[in-house]
C-alpha cells in the first residue's frame, strides 16, 4: 500500500468518533444507500430497454449501450477510487459522487434523445464506479475488526436486494408512469444521502497535492481500448469482421491496450496495478470475475430482449417473469454465507459456474412460444448459481494476500468483473443480430420446402400450411408469416448467445481447477504469531 493511502482506512475513532458508534452506523446506511442505487440503476433499466428503444426510435441493435455505456464508465471510475479517495478523502468523494449520480439521473429522466440519455448514463456509471468500492472503505473506517462482518453481510444483502427487486420493480414504473421515472425515482434518496453524508462520514483534509501523482495518460489509453473494443464488436455483424473499418477499430483497440499494459508495468503510479496478475490465484480469480460478469449482464440483457421481441410482453409482465432469478438469488444467499466458513472457495465457485453453464444451456432450446413455465427452472438453476459465482472467488482471489496489496489487487478484481458484463454484452450483440438475419433466410427456405420441424418450431399446423401453400397469400397472411420468420429467427439467434454464455461459463470452470489452495492471509498471521513469541520468550531469557 503506498504511505498516502494510509489515511483512507484511518479508524474513525482518530477522527473524534468512536468506531461502531450510532453516527458511524448512519453514515455506513448512507453510503450503503449510494450502492443500493448503484446497482438498482442496472436492474431496473434492462426490462424497459426495449420499450425504450421504441420511444427513441432507435434499431434493437443500439439498445445495449444504454448498458454497456454505464459499464465501460464504471469500469474506468473503480480503479481510480482509491487515488481520488486519498486525495479528496472519503467524505467529500462520495459527496461529489453522489451529487452527480443524482444528477446525471435528472439528465436521464430529461433526455429526449439517444445521444442524450447515453451522455448522462456515462456520467451516471463514472460516478456509480466510485459509490460501489466506497462501501468496502467504509467497513474499515467505521468499525472495529468484531464488527466488520456484520456491517459487510449488512452490505452484502442490500447488493442481493437490489438485483432481485429491479427488474419488477422497473416493469412496474415503466408501465405505470414512463421509462423517464426509472431514473427520477433516484432524485429523492439521492439528495437525502447526499446532504447526510456531510454531516455523518468522517472530515479529513483533502490532499490535492496527489494530484500530480495521477495517470492521464493510462486512463486516456484505457479508455481508448475500451470504447474502440466495443465499436469494433458492435460494427463487426453490420459491416462484416473482414471490413477496413471494423479491423481499424479493432487494431485501434489491441493498440491502445498494449500501451495501456505498457504504461501500467512501467509508471511509478499506475492506474491499475497489473503486477498482482503474477500471482497464480487471483489472476483465476481476476477470470472467473471477468465470467461472472458476463453471465449476470448477459443474463439480464437476453431475457427482457426474448420476452418483449419475440413474445411481444410489456415491461412488467418481463419485470415479473424474470423475478424467479432475483427470488432464487436471494435465497440462496443464507447459505453461500454459511458454505464460505465451512468450504473451500475453489469447489463453491466450481459448483457456482458448473450450475450457472447447466442453467444458460438450458435456454438454447427456446421457440417462440416458450413462456413462464418454460423459463422458470433455468432461471432457478442460474439464480441459485449466482452467488457462488461472486463470493467464492473473491475469496479466492484476495483472502490469500496481505493487507497492503488488497486495495489495488481489489480494483483490478472489481474492474474485470464489469468489464466482463460490456464485452459479453457486445458478443452477444454480435451473435444475436448477426445471426438473426442468417436464421431468418434458411427458416424462410424451409417454410418454402414445407419442412415439418420449422413448422413445428414457429407452431404452424399442417392443415394450416397446406391450406395456405398453394394459394396466393393475402396481405394480412403475408405480414403474419413474416412476423412468424423474424420471431423465429430472433429466437434461435438468442439460443445461440445463451451458448455462448454456457460455454463462457465451462472456461470458468476449467480456470477453477487450475487454481491452488492457499491459507487466507489472516490464517496465516494467526499461525506465525505463536513462532513469533516463541522467538521472543527465548531472546529474553538469553
Amino acid at each position: 500500500m503506498q504511505p498516502e493511502a494510509v489515511s483512507v482506512l484511518r479508524p474513525f475513532k482518530e477522527l473524534g468518533e468512536p468506531q461502531g458508534s450510532m453516527r458511524a452506523w448512519a453514515g455506513f446506511v448512507t453510503v450503503c444507500t449510494g450502492m443500493f442505487m448503484a446497482i438498482l440503476d442496472v436492474q431496473v433499466v434492462a426490462t424497459s430497454l426495449p420499450t425504450i428503444q421504441r420511444a427513441l426510435a432507435i434499431s434493437p441493435d443500439q439498445t445495449s449501450w444504454i448498458q454497456t455505456a454505464y459499464l465501460i464508465a464504471e469500469v474506468i471510475a473503480i480503479p481510480l477510487t482509491g487515488f481520488l479517495m486519498r486525495v479528496m478523502t472519503m467524505r467529500w468523494l462520495f459527496v461529489a459522487a453522489l451529487a452527480i449520480f443524482t444528477l446525471a439521473s435528472l439528465g436521464c429522466a430529461g433526455s429526449g434523445s439517444f445521444e442524450a440519455l447515453i451522455g448522462w448514463r456515462i456520467a451516471q456509471g463514472f460516478s456509480g464506479g466510485v459509490l460501489i468500492p466506497a462501501v468496502f472503505a467504509a467497513v474499515f473506517l467505521l468499525f472495529p475488526a468484531r464488527m466488520q462482518n456484520l456491517a459487510t453481510g449488512l452490505a452484502g444483502i442490500l447488493a442481493v436486494i437490489a438485483p432481485t427487486t429491479g427488474p419488477i420493480v422497473g416493469g412496474c414504473i415503466t408501465e405505470i408512469f414512463s421509462w423517464h421515472a426509472l431514473f427520477a425515482i433516484n432524485l429523492a434518496p439521492g439528495l437525502v444521502a447526499t446532504i447526510a453524508a456531510i454531516f455523518l462520514l468522517p472530515r479529513e483534509m483533502p490532499r490535492p497535492k496527489l494530484l500530480r501523482q495521477f495517470d492521464l495518460i493510462g486512463l486516456l489509453l484505457a479508455a481508448v481500448a475500451l470504447a474502440a473494443l466495443e465499436i469494433g464488436l458492435k460494427e463487426a455483424p453490420r459491416r462484416g469482421w473482414a471490413s477496413l473499418a471494423v479491423l481499424a477499430i479493432l487494431g485501434l483497440s489491441l493498440a491502445a491496450f498494449a500501451g495501456f499494459v505498457t504504461r501500467s508495468l512501467r509508471a511509478r503510479h499506475p492506474m491499475v496495478e497489473l503486477r498482482r496478475l503474477a500471482d497464480r490465484n487471483f489472476t483465476i480469480g481476476c477470470c472467473l470475475s471477468f465470467a461472472c460478469g458476463a453471465g449476470l449482464f448477459g443474463s439480464v440483457y437476453l431475457m427482457p430482449v426474448f420476452l418483449s421481441y419475440v413474445r411481444g410482453y410489456g415491461a412488467m409482465e418481463v419485470g415479473q417473469i424474470m423475478l424467479v432469478t432475483g427470488l432464487a438469488q436471494l435465497a440462496m444467499t443464507p447459505l453461500i454465507v454459511v458454505l464460505e466458513q465451512r468450504i473451500d472457495a475453489r469447489w463453491l465457485a466450481l459448483f457456482g459456474f458448473a450450475g450457472f453453464a447447466i442453467g444458460a444451456a438450458m435456454s438454447t432450446m427456446q421457440t417462440p412460444q416458450t413462456d413462464y413455465d418454460d423459463m422458470f427452472w433455468p432461471q432457478v438453476v442460474r439464480g441459485a448459481s449466482v452467488m457462488f459465482c461472486l463470493l467464492p472467488p473473491t475469496r479466492l482471489a484476495l483472502a490469500h494476500l496481505d493487507a497492503a496489496k488488497i486495495p489495488d489487487a481489489s480494483a483490478l478484481f472489481n474492474l474485470m468483473r464489469n468489464l466482463g458484463g460490456a464485452i459479453g454484452l457486445a458478443l452477444i450483440d454480435t451473435v444475436i443480430y448477426g445471426r438473426a438475419p442468417i436464421h431468418a433466410q434458411d427458416i424462410k427456405t424451409q417454410l418454402i420446402a414445407g419442412d415439418r420441424q420449422v413448422l413445428a418450431f414457429l407452431n404452424i399446423p399442417w392443415d394450416a400450411y397446406v391450406a395456405h401453400s398453394k394459394v396466393p397469400l393475402d396481405s394480412q397472411t403475408e405480414m403474419a408469416v413474416k412476423y412468424m420468420i423474424e420471431t423465429g429467427a430472433t429466437a434461435k439467434a438468442l439460443n445461440e448467445a445463451w451458448a455462448l454464455m454456457a460455454l463462457l461459463m465451462l472456461f470458468a470452470v476449467l480456470a477453477v481447477l487450475l487454481a491452488r489452495r492457499e491459507e487466507p492471509a489472516y490464517a496465516r498471521a494467526a499461525a506465525a504469531a505463536p513462532a513469533a513469541s516463541e522467538a521472543a520468550a527465548g531472546a529474553m531469557a538469553k
